[in-house]
């Protein structure tokens, strides 16, 4: 019985196409990776400012706009089509905390967003942090040889 059902679940299992989804990744991240170049050289030249400091501004209007697609939830249905060329960029860090946000709102400032906002972007900010610790150790090591 067991086996039949299994056999049914892989029979009926849609089937992704890697090469497609890898594409259409590679292009849109290319799309964001573009958008985010406009917003630079726009920052840098209407605001007459530093490329570092409009390179600050292109990324809160990065996560601004994601925030606000997530909360309007055209967000989702672009990541379903786009897959990791949202997510990958600060865009999908946006998206992950804006939901969880979002999820949790009836619940309360405190016990609800507040416990709830950082639960899948906090492992990342965890495992980010580590990680540039650990390699930080190696770069200082290797620079000591």
């Amino acid at each position: 019985m067991k086996k039949s059902y299994q056999e049914i679940v892989q029979k009926n299992y849609p089937k992704e196409n890697v090469l497609t989804n890898a594409i259409i990744a590679f292009i849109s991240g290319g799309i964001i990776g573009i958008i985010g170049q406009i917003l630079i050289d726009g920052y840098s030249y209407w605001l007459d400012i530093s490329t570092k400091e409009a390179t600050v501004c292109m990324l809160v209007t990065l996560i601004f706009f994601s925030c606000l697609f997530t909360s309007l939830g055209f967000f989702d249905k672009w990541v379903n089509f786009c897959k990791c060329g949202l997510i990958i960029p600060i865009t999908g860090f946006a998206h992950a905390t804006m939901s969880a946000a979002l999820e949790y709102r009836k619940e309360g400032l405190v016990t609800g967003i507040g416990m709830n906002m950082l639960k899948l972007s906090g492992a990342v900010i965890i495992f980010g942090v580590v990680s540039s610790f650990i390699f930080s150790l190696i770069r200082m090591v290797v620079g000591l040889l």
